[in-house]
């Protein structure tokens, strides 16, 4: 058969593979070197968000009209990927910028997407999401966060939990009850500042992996808002925040990916360069066939991440199951592939002198957070696709 190497079909574009080139290259110049520390210090990764936000990486997917870079989903997978290879915690700020401003971009006013967007494009704050409680966690639709209408202001009152860079981000997508009696369909979101009197950030969690990013609780004391920063009309907020799921699930797997592409880079390194009974590691079956199953179940998590991308992006009827599909094969593969690596590290694997061990503890939580694994396959049964 002859070649046809102009059959685009099931490879990503020259620009696409461009970017991916850059966004490796400034990583691994400017964040990779900084990982470990961010990892050991639990500190947040400043030098990352610098030099994101100095290359307009921070928040890719925001429109052009609004400043932003108007990448396509695809492109932002690819960001993130790239960033996680070297650092988790890293990789969260273009992540969870996204996750923050979507519900803005996707139900917002001009007059709030033009604000807001427009801020987040220019680096002046970063965006989080206040979805989850103490008491209201797959179970988003019984939260307690309660909005009360007072003349041209809302009034919120509550706690959110496990808030993904809460104390850094200037801007909180805020999920809050303004009518009991309709339970999900009573739930409205809204912008809330850093700054605004009453918000105030519980201690940093004290967490297994992704040390540098800090998951805070999110105090509301009457917190006194304009009634004009309710993003879409009363009451469709849990619609809003479901919908932005859809999209930002592929992200976490991006993240996944890019944190099982790490730690495999890292232990087919290492099985060349470690000889034991006179030869490399690598050079034995059992271990070729680790880094065989490893490559195989990440570039089959990485198609349908890329597949899930491209229906992120044209908004496509399946885009729920395969959101979630994406999310949850390829957490399940990251958390198999990195503690694979550990395995092949041997004792080195489980020191905190080489890389693999920190990846395997950030990769924990791809599979727990914006919705776990279990209730990934419970949207999936929901939404099952016909060929």
């Amino acid at each position: 058969m002859a070649s046809s190497a102009d059959f685009d079909l099931f490879q990503i574009s020259e620009e696409h593979q461009m970017l991916r080139e850059t966004v490796r290259a400034l990583a691994e110049a400017k964040i990779a070197p900084f990982a470990a520390d961010v990892d050991e210090q639990g500190r947040f990764p400043q030098e990352a968000r610098d030099a994101l936000e100095a290359n307009d990486l921070h928040a890719v997917h925001v429109p052009e009209e609004y400043g932003g870079a108007g990448a396509d989903a695809l492109a932002t997978v690819l960001v993130i990927e790239e960033v996680a290879r070297v650092c988790a915690s890293s990789s969260l700020i273009p992540a969870v910028n996204k996750l923050g401003s979507l519900p803005v971009q996707l139900s917002g006013s001009e007059e709030l997407k033009a604000k807001y967007l427009g801020a987040l494009a220019r680096g002046e704050g970063m965006f989080s999401y206040c979805l989850s409680e103490p008491d209201a966690g797959s179970d988003a639709a019984g939260m307690k966060t309660r909005a009360v209408r007072d003349g041209d202001y809302w009034v919120l009152n509550g706690v959110k939990r496990w808030i993904t860079n809460a104390g850094v981000s200037e801007f909180y997508t805020v999920m809050a009850v303004t009518d009991p009696e309709k339970r999900s369909k009573g739930i409205s979101a809204f912008v809330v500042e850093k700054g605004d009197e009453g918000v105030s950030f519980g201690a940093p969690e004290k967490k297994l992996g992704i040390k540098g990013s800090p998951t805070r609780e999110v105090y509301l004391d009457n917190v006194r808002i304009p009634a004009d920063r309710m993003i879409g009309a009363e009451g469709t907020g849990f619609a809003t925040a479901m919908k932005t799921l859809d999209h930002t699930r592929i992200t976490i797997a991006a993240q996944a990916l890019g944190i099982a592409q790490g730690a495999l880079d890292y232990a087919a390194g290492y099985v060349k360069e470690r000889k034991q009974f006179g030869k490399p590691i690598g050079d034995f079956q059992g271990i070729q066939f680790m880094l065989a199953d490893m490559a195989m179940k990440l570039e089959a998590a990485r198609q349908l991440t890329y597949a899930a991308a491209a229906k992120s992006q044209r908004v496509d009827a399946d885009l729920t199951f395969f959101g979630a599909a994406a999310k949850c094969f390829a957490s399940d593969v990251a958390m198999e592939i990195t503690t694979d690596a550990v395995q092949l590290l041997g004792g080195y694997g489980y020191t905190r002198d080489y890389p693999v061990e920190r990846m395997m503890r950030d990769a924990k939580i791809t599979q727990i957070y914006e919705g776990t694994n279990q209730v990934q396959r419970i949207v999936m049964a929901r939404n099952l696709p016909s060929a």
